[in-house]
């Protein structure tokens, strides 16, 4: 007789199940593995191809020369590509970023593709791709773009001989526009001396004697004698001188708003020297500022002093906020330096015998790594404003040129030859010495940063290890979390920037096949030890650590959530069906940009905006309208449903939850009647990662510890409310028979109260 199977018991139906989840995920882990391998097919010499080779199939020749039909091949000596017209050669096309440095505000390369002719003019010039957060602020890219291709028919043989030049900025963009006009102009300059365009050669140098700093050389005291030998070098502007070069620009606008004050005539009287040669330092600063300059100096870094009085400030206050002086650059011969607020130190006075009243005296650090030779002439170039409309800004430069006096200078003889191979050799561990100064100049300048991320990290750390401790009272629980996320939100996000996205892993992945270095990943320590320790973190505990705890965007949701909960905003429970199918749209996002990265990673990057990350955090809103509209309708619908981004759509949760299957540890406890017939957990997971069943699956759990404070919770689990019942009972057993004891004995001690 056959008897019918017994019906299985939900949780052990879900066991039954797990096989074939796993073999699911593992499906997946191969598709991301192929797609992977995929991008591995890459030239093994991608990494040594200059950028031009990167973009000149994506630029049509007629879009950045007109009536051009195409390109040459791309010349064995050089980055560069002739031009065709009808078949004849019109000029030569290159990337800026070949030749010089072009990092903007975003610490990425700036991509410039220029046309020159032969003739030295420049007859083309195209943006190609950027970083540049701030195009991103309301400012069109086609403004830029404009701006760019504005440079068509610049000479750049009376460049190398006057400097000096109308300089077009956007307001809101000044930084950007400094990079690009000055990549355009000594990459011009670098191709056109190299091909011999309009007469320009490269410069003689084999005959050109070599000097270094005199260490004992010795300077004037008095500060007439130091500008009028040349150690100080002065630039006088009036306010007569500002109003003509203005008025000489070709934009009307410029002589609408001329500068009418008089009372104070002198627009910058500004005065420039190279501090960090010892004479210059002790006359200037004195033995003890010298002293402390050469403290703050590292091997192979110099300074310069700049000091100035007058209406106009050559620092003005947007590095306040930016961190950047915009206002000056130091330029020497194909390099240029901007200065950022970590290389700059005011100088309280100047101990100069006769040193006039000075309102603004600065020291600015000069990188090893810009590779400075302070033994050339070099130039500070001014960059002066005018305002024209309410936000609207014309801008021209001014520059001070400086060389080392003959009495700083010592002749030396000329290095001996060296053989090609050893010389690519020594530019090769120049190069890594100089990634490697970088990086750890870097972290030092982030130091308080990485130790409030360390101290975040090693007390999350030890929430997890101790959690039955911590989840002993649910007020404290709750208190703990919500002060974490909003730290985690306010450092982490808004002032540290230290938002991960699923582009740090697409860009990890394109990089493991082509350039990878560890330096690139260690110039931001935050991200850097953020991915470190999500990678631990994925072994001990899942996704959740990141999702749950250090994501400020999470944090974000969480926080306006909980503010919703406080005004009695209802929350919506999604039916756990749907619920169930809404989770596989994120790894289905993720998958897609995955893919995309294959054809394309910029595509992909663009496609990566499904992350709110951008304007929510790195851009604090500051963004177009219809991305701000994007981050409010998912922070809205976060308000009646909890992390309803973090649900359905992050790709980066997608991305954490597919290794997190290889966690080794279970720490959520969890009893046999979870689930059947408690709901509890399950009712109250923030993000409904508990299954009907009393499961929790790690794939989706953001390791709030909720559910933890229910497991012990004396009021809300069943569990732990038997228990104790089950042990006040008991105790009063204990207590009844206790005192029948006691009765009994006290009767047998005194017979006479039994009768």
């Amino acid at each position: 007789m056959n008897t019918p199977p017994l019906p299985l018991h939900p949780q052990t139906a879900l066991h039954l199940r797990r096989p074939i989840s796993n073999l699911l995920w593992l499906l997946v882990l191969v598709v991301v593995f192929i797609l992977s391998a995929m991008l591995c097919v890459s030239p093994a010499n991608a990494q040594t191809k200059p950028v031009l080779a990167q973009f000149i199939d994506k630029v049509p020749a007629a879009s950045l020369v007109e009536d051009a039909d195409g390109y040459g091949p791309i010349q064995k000596d050089a980055p560069v590509a002739p031009v065709l017209k009808n078949g004849g050669q019109i000029g030569w096309a290159f990337i800026t970023s070949d030749f010089v440095g072009t990092t903007g505000y975003s610490g990425k390369p700036i991509h410039v593709m220029v046309a020159v002719d032969q003739d030295a003019r420049i007859i083309g010039v195209k943006l190609v791709k950027h970083s540049e957060p701030i195009v991103l602020i309301g400012i069109p890219e086609a403004r830029i773009a404009a701006l760019t291709e504005g440079y068509v028919g610049f000479d750049l043989v009376a460049a190398t001989k006057d400097a000096d030049h109308d300089l077009n900025i956007i307001s809101g963009a000044t930084v950007t526009i400094m990079v690009i006009d000055d990549s355009i102009l000594r990459s011009g300059i670098k191709v056109a001396r190299s091909l011999g365009l309009g007469g320009l050669s490269v410069p003689e140098t084999s005959n050109v004697p070599q000097f270094e700093i005199k260490t004992d050389a010795t300077a004037p005291k008095d500060w007439f004698t130091l500008v009028g030998n040349g150690t100080l070098r002065r630039m006088s502007l009036d306010v007569g001188q500002i109003n003509d070069a203005f008025a000489a620009m070709d934009d009307p606008r410029a002589l609408e708003r001329p500068i009418e004050d008089l009372t104070k005539e002198t627009f910058i009287d500004m005065y420039v020297t190279l501090v960090s040669i010892p004479a210059i330092g002790k006359a200037t600063l004195g033995e003890r500022g010298y002293n402390n300059l050469k403290a703050w100096l590292k091997d192979g870094e110099e300074a310069i002093l700049v000091t100035a009085r007058g209406q106009y400030s050559f620092k003005g206050s947007g590095y306040v906020r930016g961190g950047l002086f915009d206002r000056i650059q130091l330029i020497q011969n194909d390099m240029s330096v901007r200065f950022r607020d970590r290389n700059h130190r005011r100088v309280g006075d100047i101990m100069a015998e006769g040193a006039p009243a000075l309102t603004e005296m600065d020291l600015f650090k000069i990188p090893a790594e810009s590779s400075f030779d302070p033994t050339l002439p070099w130039r500070i170039e001014l960059l002066v404003h005018r305002n024209i409309g309410a936000i609207e800004r014309l801008y021209t430069t001014f520059d001070i040129g400086w060389q080392p006096p003959a009495n700083y200078l010592s002749k030396i003889a000329p290095p001996a030859p060296v053989a090609d191979a050893s010389t690519g050799a020594e530019f090769a561990n120049d190069e890594q010495a100089a990634k490697t100064a970088l990086w750890r100049r870097i972290w030092g300048d982030k130091a308080v940063e990485i130790i409030v991320l360390s101290i975040m990290l090693v007390i999350l750390t030890a929430a997890f290890f101790f959690q039955g401790l911590l989840t002993r009272s649910a007020k404290f629980t709750f208190w703990f979390r919500i002060c974490f996320l909003t730290v985690t939100l306010v450092f982490l996000g808004w002032y540290a920037n230290a938002q991960l996205s699923v582009v740090n892993l697409m860009a990890l992945t394109n990089s493991l096949v082509t350039d990878f270095t560890w330096e690139a990943f260690l110039l931001d320590p935050l991200t850097f030890i953020l991915w470190f320790s999500v990678a631990a973190s994925l072994i001990f505990w899942g996704r959740g650590a990141y999702c749950g705890w250090l994501c400020p965007f999470g944090a974000l949701q969480e926080l306006t959530n909980r503010i919703a909960k406080f005004f009695h905003v209802p929350q919506w429970t999604v039916p756990w069906g749907l619920h169930e199918r809404l989770w596989a749209l994120k790894y289905i996002i993720f998958l897609g940009l995955f893919g995309t990265m294959l054809a394309s990673l910029d595509q992909a990057e663009k496609l990566a905006e499904v992350e709110p990350f951008k304007t929510a955090i790195i851009l604090k809103f500051d963004r177009a309208w219809p991305f701000v509209l994007y981050v409010l309708v998912l922070l809205g619908a976060g308000l009646f449903v909890e992390r309803f981004y973090c649900r359905y759509l992050c790709p980066l949760g997608a991305a954490l939850a597919i290794p997190a299957r290889i966690r080794m540890f279970d720490w959520l406890k969890r009893y046999k009647e979870c689930g059947s017939p408690c709901q509890n957990c399950a009712h109250e997971c923030m993000v409904q990662a508990i299954h009907p069943t009393g499961e929790i699956n790690p794939n989706e759990c953001h390791n709030c510890l909720h559910c933890q404070v229910l497991y012990q919770s004396e009021k809300i689990c069943p569990v732990v409310i038997k228990k104790l019942k089950r042990q006040e009972s008991l105790l009063a057993s204990m207590e009844g028979a206790q005192k029948a004891l006691n009765r009994a004995q006290t009767t047998k001690q005194n017979p006479k109260e039994k009768s």
